[in-house]
């Protein structure tokens, strides 16, 4: 009888935690900006996380959009080994401001590329290409379409734009969303600068987290369910005096 018990309430756990799994799992894979949360009018510095979602073929190159329609004067790279990017920049329709300066194009195209077979993002890896960014333009969010180019010539393009109430599509862009500043950009660089330093929101590990506390709950409830269940019917089979 315990044995029963007992492989009922571990078919429940390995149930839960595969069920975990299966949710996580394609979560993981999405091109994403890190952290996904700024301030409006600030200075922040963010990283493209680019995940290999192959098992056969190496990611090659990576590029990223900006939105010309909200432009962002000052676009910095930070190096890595392995990878070089080269920058794109357009003319904008209405000049924007930066330090009184009237700012005439602005950078709306990044392209990283790896360098050699050694650099390239490989099955089972990630790759993170960090950029400062500001002032950030006075809108809701920035989405960043990006392109993904593998060594099979297959090209993944993150470009869908998820929207608010309806199931994240099957190739969603990285978004940063915007929160209203106080119209000082130094000000809002520093209380931006916490979450930059630490990595900021991540809604993939975020996500993965609870979805992994979820799953060790439903296990520990079979597993007590079981047992209740095993000492019911070990007082009901008890012999009577």
């Amino acid at each position: 009888m315990l044995r029963t018990v007992l492989a009922r309430a571990t078919v429940v756990a390995g149930v839960a935690a595969v069920t975990t799994l299966a949710l996580a799992g394609p979560a993981s894979a999405h091109v994403t900006v890190n952290p996904n949360s700024a301030t409006q009018g600030g200075y922040t510095k963010v990283a493209f996380r680019v995940p290999n979602e192959k098992d056969t073929a190496n990611t090659t190159a990576v590029e990223v959009n900006l939105p010309v329609e909200t432009p962002i004067a000052s676009v910095s790279l930070k190096p890595l080994p392995g990878w070089t990017a080269t920058t794109v920049k357009s003319k904008l329709a209405t000049p924007i401001k930066k330090h009184d300066r009237e700012i005439t194009e602005a950078v709306t195209k990044i392209t990283w590329t790896a360098a050699d077979a050694n650099s390239q993002i490989k099955p089972g890896q990630f790759q993170e290409f960090e950029v400062s960014l500001g002032p950030l333009p006075e809108t809701g969010q920035i989405v960043f379409k990006s392109l993904q180019t593998y060594s099979d010539g297959d090209i993944v393009r993150w470009i869908d734009v998820p929207a608010a109430g309806q199931e994240e599509p099957e190739h969603p862009a990285p978004v940063l969303k915007l929160a209203p500043g106080n119209g000082d950009p130094h000000a809002a660089a520093a209380a931006a600068a916490p979450a930059a330093a630490s990595g900021g929101h991540d809604d993939d590990a975020d996500g993965t987290n609870w979805l992994g506390l979820a799953g060790l709950g439903l296990g520990l409830a079979g597993l007590v369910a079981g047992l209740l269940g095993y000492r019911r019917a070990g007082r009901r089979q008890a012999p009577t005096a």
